[in-house]
């Protein structure tokens, strides 16, 4: 017989989240499947929640367990974000309350002014609430994108040359880093009559904001620069600065196209073969 979970979680994992929740009935699996994160909305015995579990070798759900005890909070007072109920970071574990709404991506909402806006304004106030600088953040980034290079990918020969020649010659220098989302785009806003509200905050680290609107400008922002003027507009401002984010695009590029190789997404694949050349046309 099968267990309520449909064996999507550890026995170690079910039975905290038994402690936690009590009896658990699963509504969905709403998991990508892309890595082993499993994300399961279920209804309890303490209401209806959403868990998030993975293996031991996986970070995001550190990632988000420190998301939710250190940044989220500001969005959570205000309905933008889940609350968590529980977590347990060495069983990479935890539980949050169902949000309820639709997602963005996929939708028509996905090129709506006003979302784009909401998620400009929604993205400040998540990177309003510290900032420091980091003497070693443009080093570890260059290290991490020629580490990506080396590893097995399809990117073309020539062009893996010319990026890691143009990343050898930089010149890291002091940049100021904020709490940053990681993945702010459509996929990862719900929408609830009107109101945006963010989702999966796996990637949550300290960066440059600037970081935060990679994916946008690759995808949705391409082709409509009225969505880009939206979310600026909530944002309170553009504050690119070109020689940055031509060099965070690159890393954005070579990351995309070299993890998408990895996990056989050969859609997202494609987009960051894409996003290289569009990169490499700022220089």
């Amino acid at each position: 017989m099968g267990t309520w979970h449909q064996d999507r979680l550890s026995a170690g994992q079910a039975a905290q989240v038994a402690r936690w929740l009590g009896e658990c009935s699963l509504r969905s699996d709403m998991s990508w499947d892309l890595v082993d994160t499993v994300v399961l909305d279920v209804e309890s015995d303490r209401g209806r929640c959403v868990i998030k579990a993975a293996g031991a070798a996986n970070h995001h759900i550190g990632r988000e367990i420190t998301a939710h005890q250190q940044f989220t909070h500001p969005l959570v007072r205000t309905g933008h974000a889940a609350p968590l109920v529980a977590c347990d970071r060495a069983a990479n574990l935890l539980v949050t309350r169902y949000l309820d709404g639709r997602l963005a991506m996929g939708s028509d909402m996905e090129y709506d002014r006003d979302i784009h806006r909401q998620a400009g304004r929604l993205a400040r106030v998540f990177h309003d609430q510290a900032e420091r600088p980091d003497v070693n953040w443009e080093a570890a980034a260059v290290a991490k994108s020629l580490a990506w290079l080396d590893m097995p990918s399809r990117i073309d020969p020539s062009l893996s040359a010319e990026m890691q020649a143009l990343l050898a010659s930089l010149r890291p220098r002091p940049v100021a880093v904020v709490p940053t989302h990681g993945d702010w785009q459509p996929r990862n806003w719900l929408v609830d009559e009107g109101m945006v509200k963010a989702i999966d905050f796996g990637r949550c680290d300290w960066r440059p904001a600037t970081s935060d609107f990679c994916r946008l400008a690759a995808n949705q922002w391409r082709g409509n620069p009225q969505l880009e003027e939206a979310f600026f507009a909530g944002y309170g401002g553009d504050i690119r600065v070109a020689d940055q984010w031509r060099i965070m695009a690159i890393h954005e590029a070579i990351a995309t196209a070299v993890w998408a190789h990895q996990v056989r997404d050969e859609r997202f694949e494609q987009q960051g073969h894409r996003m290289i050349a569009e990169a490499l046309e700022l220089f």
